[in-house]
């Protein structure tokens, strides 16, 4: 009987290591979670899950302290119809954050496409439909700037977007002179500018086309984020935009994209503002910019991008404007709204970085 062959004998052995080694891996991988584990990576698959939790607990806080005169139907309705610019204009803030950047010129690009719309019928005589085009015209180009600066000459977000801020703040008073076109005028002459002011009326329950239009660019803009190629990208570029390169996309023609993207959705905002407030006023959303980021924060999108849900920011919308109406019904300062906001989005915060631990 001949000896067994050494390389055969230590190829065995070797399998052996292999497999008692993958047998103890597998039963380390296999160990039972802590509660407070398991609910840390829901809340890292389900970003919009945190903001959610707390809409609900607000609703029903309020609801039991104000009864009946919370829940009503028009008192719920009337929250959707406050937050629907700051909803639209927080959609425009959530592609920008996705991709680890920031706008501080929503605001601004929002009221001068209103703006915009409202002079090119009055100042220079367009038919109203045409001046909406420009409008929104105006303010995919504000957002191309924007996004030819942080990608082709690699400027960082928050310089580029605080100085178009400032310059079309200044644009948009210098071409209106400051002057407010009024709801009459627009009433005879360009009705469809308040086109979003329009209402639906279901018993109690009062729905302006604004809200509709946030509702429907939201499930939009859901739907591509996550089930088309360039929602994909969006995520890949603000979670690593070095590893999207070298994967094949685009990054500098996706930033773009997302930039001008984001100035026709402010543009929107502006037509929207018109229907909201009933006249065309160049000092009208002058704090949309830090709402929108306020609702992005507060709604669980990272600032450190790639990851959030766009569900998450019409969530932290809808908190702020359930603690605006409910304390103002309740009869309290308004300055405990701050107050209770500025906790929340640090909470919001802690609890993102709480949460990214999870991936480290």
């Amino acid at each position: 009987m001949q000896p067994a062959n050494p390389e055969t004998r230590t190829t065995q052995e070797f399998e052996k290591v292999l497999t008692s080694s993958s047998t103890e891996v597998a039963s380390f991988d296999r160990h039972e979670k802590s509660a407070l584990e398991r609910f840390q990576h829901f809340l890292h698959s389900s970003p919009a899950a945190v903001a959610l939790i707390v809409l609900v607990l607000s609703i029903a806080v309020f609801g039991v302290v104000l009864g009946g005169k919370f829940f009503s139907a028009f008192t719920l309705t009337l929250i959707l119809q406050q937050v629907a610019i700051v909803g639209i204009v927080g959609a425009a803030q959530t592609l920008v954050i996705l991709t680890k950047g920031i706008d501080l010129s929503v605001g601004a690009i929002m009221v001068l496409s209103s703006v915009v719309m409202g002079q090119f019928v009055f100042r220079y005589g367009l038919p109203p439909e045409l001046a909406v085009i420009c409008g929104l015209g105006v303010g995919a180009f504000c957002g191309f700037i924007n996004g030819v600066l942080v990608a082709r000459m690699k400027l960082p977000p928050f310089i580029v977007t605080l100085g178009m801020w400032q310059i079309v703040l200044a644009t948009n008073f210098l071409y209106s002179a400051n002057e407010t076109i009024r709801s009459q005028d627009i009433d005879a002459n360009a009705p469809i500018l308040k086109f979003f002011g329009e209402n639906i009326r279901m018993g109690g329950a009062v729905l302006t086309y604004g809200v509709i239009a946030m509702v429907l660019l939201v499930a939009l803009l859901w739907y591509v984020l996550n089930h088309t190629a360039w929602g994909r990208h969006v995520y890949a570029v603000g979670d690593d935009p070095d590893a999207a390169e070298l994967a094949g996309v685009n990054v500098k023609r996706m930033l773009i994209s997302v930039y001008t993207l984001s100035g026709l959705i402010c543009a929107l905002a502006g037509w929207a503002l018109i229907g909201r407030i009933g006249s065309v006023s160049p000092t009208a959303g002058q704090f949309a910019n830090i709402e929108s980021i306020t609702a992005v924060v507060i709604g669980g999108i990272s600032l450190f991008g790639g990851r959030g849900s766009i569900l998450g920011m019409i969530f932290g919308a809808l908190i702020v404007g359930v603690f605006q109406l409910g304390l103002r019904l309740i009869g309290t300062d308004p300055q405990w709204t701050y107050l209770l906001i500025g906790v929340l989005i640090i909470a919001a915060v802690a609890i993102d970085q709480w949460i990214r631990k999870v991936a480290g």
